[in-house]
C-alpha cells in the first residue's frame, strides 16, 4: 500500500485558525497549543489523519439512547431480543458451574500459566495502589475529630470485550482491580462466541474472582448489569473497554452509575528521536493499528529522517500483518506524523493529544517521565512496548481515550474505593464553630444552616452573651 503522506500542514497562526473542518480532533489540538501560549518553532504534520469521527458519534449515540430506553422499559424480554438478533444467541445468560467447568477444562495448561502470571502481576500492582490509600483520623482543634474511611463499592460491573479478538487479559485487568479494592461481589460479562464464551476468559474471569458471569455482549450487557437483570444486582460501577456502542452506553449511563473513564477506540502516541530504531517504531504502530479500523496511531518526532523512513516502512511491515487492511485503514484514515523542532515542543503536542497509550524511545527517559503530564499510560524506552502493559506487566490497561487523560487516569484500585469522610466536635469545640459557621451562612444569605448552628451556641452556651446575630429559636415539644 502507497504511503499516505499528504501536504504538510504549518502549525502557524493561520494553520491554527483555519484547519479544516472535518479534522475536529486536529484543529481543537492546534487552537489549544495556540491558547496554551505555545510559541515555539515550527510544528509539521508529515502525515494526517483523513477522518473524523465527530459523524459517526452522533450516529452511535442515537442507535445506544434507543436501546438503553427500550430495555429500560422492558426489562429481559428486550435483551432477549438483543441477544437474538446480535449475537444469535438462545441460551441462558448466567454462566453454570458445570457449563463453565467444561469450558475451563479445554484451556491448554501453558495458557493457564500465562494468564496466572499476568494475574499475578496485576494483583501486585493494585494492592500496592491499594495500600497506598490510607483510612485516619486526626485532630485538627481540641475536641474536633476529622477522618476519612477508605470503603469499596457493593457491586462492579466489569465488561470484556470479545468482537475481533478474546480479550482474556482485560478480564485480568477489570476483575482483579475490583476485587483487591475490596468488592463484594463482582458481575462480568463478554459477548459469546457461537454457543460459549471463549474459554480462556472464562478462566481469565474465574481466576481472577467474578461472582458471576454473563454470556452476553455489547449495549444490552451493560444495561443488564445497571439495571441488574437476570438475577445480578444492579451495579454501582461499570468498567472495561468495549466498542463504540459499549462505549457510548456508559456515557449516557454515567451519573446513574459510576464508570471507570470514558473510552473510545483504542488509541496510541509514540515519541521519537534521531536515537530510534525506524523499524521498532513501525512494529509498534502497527501492533496498535491492529485493534481496529478506527483506531488513531501517532508519531510524534524531533527527526526528519526518522519521519521519513516510519512513513516508508510502515506499510511494509502493515502488509505482512494477518489482516493487513484493518491496519492500513486506521493508518490512512487516523495515523499522523508529527514533526517538532525540539523535545519541549513535542512533549507539548503529546500533552495536547493526551493519548491513551505513549511511548518514548528517545535519549534521557528521566528527562521525558518528568515532563510529560497527559497520558494513559507511559512506556519508557525500547524495552517497553504497549504490549507488556496491555498483556501482563502489572499496570492497567483500561485507560481514558479521546484527550480524557488531561483529567483522569485509568481504571485502578480507587476507582472501586469511597473516600467517606466524617467529622465529630465535642461541646466545646461545637460553640467555637458554630459561631463561624452562623457568621458565614448569613454572609451568603442560608438563614436555615445559621439556624442550625444557632441553635448549638444557644444550647450549649448558657447565658453567655453575643456581639453578632444568633437566633433564639423557640422550642416546641
Amino acid at each position: 500500500m502507497a504511503s499516505q503522506a499528504g501536504p504538510i500542514a504549518r502549525a502557524n497562526s493561520a494553520a491554527i485558525f483555519q484547519a479544516p473542518s472535518h479534522l475536529g480532533l486536529r484543529a481543537g489540538i492546534l487552537f489549544g497549543l495556540r491558547n496554551a501560549g505555545w510559541r515555539g518553532g515550527v510544528m509539521e504534520y508529515i502525515k494526517q489523519a483523513e477522518v473524523d469521527a465527530a459523524a459517526e458519534d452522533e450516529r452511535v449515540r442515537a442507535v445506544t439512547e434507543q436501546m438503553l430506553a427500550d430495555i429500560e422499559h422492558r426489562g429481559e424480554e428486550a435483551v432477549v431480543e438483543y441477544a437474538r438478533k446480535f449475537d444469535g444467541w438462545e441460551g441462558e445468560f448466567v454462566l453454570g458451574e458445570a457449563k463453565k467447568k467444561r469450558l475451563l477444562a479445554g484451556v491448554p495448561a501453558q495458557v493457564k500459566d500465562d494468564i496466572r502470571f499476568a494475574h499475578q502481576q496485576v494483583s501486585r500492582f493494585a494492592e500496592a495502589q491499594r495500600d497506598s490509600l490510607q483510612a485516619f483520623e486526626i485532630e485538627t482543634e481540641p475536641g474536633v475529630r476529622l477522618g476519612q474511611r477508605i470503603v469499596p463499592v457493593d457491586c462492579a460491573g466489569c465488561y470484556v470485550p470479545g468482537g475481533r479478538y478474546a480479550h482474556a487479559a482485560s478480564a485480568i485487568m477489570s476483575v482483579t482491580t475490583a476485587k483487591v479494592a475490596g468488592v463484594p461481589f463482582v458481575v462480568a460479562c463478554t459477548p459469546p462466541r457461537g454457543d460459549a464464551i471463549d474459554p480462556a476468559v472464562a478462566y481469565a474471569m474465574d481466576l481472577a474472582g467474578a461472582d458471576m458471569i454473563l454470556e452476553m455482549g455489547g449495549v444490552h450487557a451493560v444495561a443488564t448489569m445497571v439495571f441488574g437483570l437476570f438475577g445480578a444486582p444492579e451495579a454501582d460501577i461499570i468498567v472495561g473497554p468495549g466498542n463504540a456502542y459499549v462505549a457510548e452506553a456508559k456515557r449516557l449511563l454515567f451519573g446513574r452509575v459510576g464508570i471507570d473513564v470514558f473510552a473510545g477506540p483504542t488509541e496510541s502516541a509514540i515519541i521519537a528521536d534521531e536515537t530510534a530504531d525506524p523499524m521498532t517504531v513501525a512494529v509498534d504502530l502497527v501492533s496498535q493499528a491492529e485493534h481496529g479500523p478506527n483506531s488513531p496511531v501517532w508519531l510524534i518526532t524531533t527527526s526528519r529522517d526518522l519521519a521519513a523512513a516510519v512513513d516508508r516502512i510502515l506499510p511494509k511491515v502493515a502488509g505482512d500483518m494477518p489482516e493487513p487492511e484493518v491496519v492500513y485503514a486506521a493508518w490512512r484514515d487516523y495515523g499522523e506524523i508529527v514533526f517538532c523542532e525540539s523535545r519541549e515542543e513535542a512533549c507539548k503536542v503529546a500533552d495536547r493529544y493526551a493519548p491513551e497509550h505513549l511511548q518514548v524511545i528517545a535519549a534521557d527517559p528521566a528527562w521525558w517521565r518528568g515532563t510529560l503530564r497527559n497520558y494513559g499510560s507511559l512506556f519508557l524506552g525500547e524495552g517497553a512496548t504497549v504490549t507488556h502493559g496491555d498483556k501482563c506487566s502489572g499496570t492497567n490497561h483500561i485507560l481514558p481515550t479521546k484527550r480524557a487523560a488531561r483529567y483522569s487516569g485509568g481504571l485502578n484500585v480507587q476507582k472501586f474505593m469511597k473516600v467517606l469522610t466524617y467529622q465529630e466536635l465535642d461541646e466545646t469545640a461545637s460553640r467555637k464553630f458554630s459561631a463561624v459557621g452562623s457568621r458565614i451562612s448569613r454572609v451568603e444569605g442560608m438563614e436555615g444552616h445559621a439556624r442550625a448552628c444557632d441553635w448549638r451556641l444557644r444550647k450549649y452556651a448558657g447565658d453567655e452573651r453575643f456581639d453578632y446575630e444568633v437566633y433564639d429559636q423557640q422550642h416546641y415539644e
